[in-house]
């Protein structure tokens, strides 16, 4: 037997999931007028597994908005290359130093500083709304049209009617699996067991904070602590975990650039987080009244730290094609289509690269070619620089006229 819920609202459009995407596509769709809510489950941004790499084409979008210079006085760290050290040795993968952009560098700053950042900016504009600590429930139909949502909260269930439902809730989403919408999995060979470690002033320096990986071990500079990455083969974390967590953090200590006495940090399994990497992307990313765009429509790799940008992209696709029927009107299945006509070819373009650079198994003692072959070919760094930093499509945000 349904409820009532104890709250109704109706605006132009719903957004489900602060992410990226989300508080990216509502900053924007406000900025052009459009009446916005977000919701997002958890009450503040603070997750372990948020991707903290801000790419050029990302900064390059912040400066055509005019937010750049305020966003790079926050903490960050800024990498005009990518290395990784690779059979021991060191190996430049990209360099940024060549692109065509302001900012020819990647930015190292934590996800949430960047989405507390968009949330200040959007909430300043008088269509947007964030509702935190508010949870996807199911979506609303009309005529086999989507038509809103139902979320819960603490104090009960609340119905949004939108013109446009955008699933922007990542890779396990919700939308997409209430939608119906179909897709390919293409699995990945690895996952990522993640461990905080405090900081000490004696610890190595760790090409300022991000370099990576050495022998699959992975760190993030979070300013008080390191965010410890250790890469696995998937599907190895139950027998992991079986043999014990003194196991695990010998096999960690003899790979980490740290004392093994270091990892008496860790006495259980409580602090370690399994990250479980998967590539899929939906066949179609629409029905009528709902898109889904960003991981909710294509899940990346960590490889090259492009999912995020990806997602940023798409939002500016999103609200360039869609700004003008969501401020006069219904929006059109034909809409939604052309975002996805805009965005497919970027998002599978990527992950074919994923996908060729994880997929290879190597015999036992085979180490890997792509040292010789960068050698070989010293340009292939500032073309992995163009397709990490810039991708295979820029998206510029359109300036739309106030509403009279």
């Amino acid at each position: 037997m349904s409820t009532e819920p104890s709250e109704h609202i109706t605006t132009d459009c719903c957004i489900v999931g602060g992410g990226p995407a989300g508080l990216m596509l509502g900053y924007l769709l406000a900025r052009a007028g459009v009446q916005v809510v977000v919701i997002e489950k958890h009450s503040d941004f603070l997750r372990d597994f948020r991707g903290d790499t801000i790419h050029p084409s990302t900064l390059q979008i912040m400066h055509h908005l005019g937010l750049l210079d305020e966003l790079l006085r926050l903490p960050h760290q800024r990498a005009p290359r990518l290395q990784a050290e690779i059979g021991g040795e060191d190996v430049t993968l990209a360099d940024f130093s060549r692109l065509p952009v302001k900012c020819r560098f990647m930015a190292f700053m934590p996800q949430w500083d960047f989405l507390n950042f968009l949330t200040e900016k959007a909430s300043a504009l008088p269509g947007f709304s964030l509702r935190q600590s508010t949870a996807f429930s199911d979506l609303l139909y009309d005529n086999g049209s989507v038509t809103g949502v139902l979320a819960t909260h603490a104090s009960g269930t609340c119905e949004i009617r939108a013109r446009l439902v955008v699933g922007c809730d990542g890779r396990h989403s919700g939308v997409r699996q209430q939608a119906g919408l179909t897709g390919r999995s293409f699995g990945s060979p690895r996952d990522v067991l993640w461990f905080p470690l405090n900081k000490r002033d004696d610890d190595p320096e760790w090409n300022t904070g991000h370099k990576g990986p050495k022998q699959n071990f992975i760190m993030l500079d979070r300013g008080s602590f390191w965010q410890c990455g250790y890469s696995i083969t998937k599907g190895d974390y139950p027998a992991m975990k079986e043999k014990g967590i003194e196991a695990f953090k010998q096999q960690v200590a003899a790979v980490a650039p740290f004392p093994a006495a270091r990892m008496a940090e860790l006495t259980d399994w409580q602090p370690v987080k399994l990250l479980d990497i998967r590539i899929d992307r939906l066949d179609a990313w629409m029905k009528p009244g709902v898109l889904c765009i960003g991981d909710a429509a294509h899940a990346m790799s960590p490889i090259g730290g492009v999912g995020v940008n990806l997602a940023i992209q798409d939002a500016v696709a999103a609200a360039n094609i869609l700004t003008p029927a969501l401020r006069s009107g219904s929006v059109p299945l034909r809409l939604l289509k052309k975002v996805q006509k805009r965005r497919e070819f970027p998002a599978r373009a990527t992950q074919f690269i994923q996908i060729k650079m994880s997929g290879k198994k190597r015999k036992e003692g085979e180490g890997s070619p792509l040292p010789r072959i960068i050698r070989r070919f010293p340009f292939l760094p500032y073309v992995f620089g163009w397709i990490i930093g810039l991708g295979f499509r820029r998206e510029k945000p359109r300036r739309f006229r106030a509403i009279s």
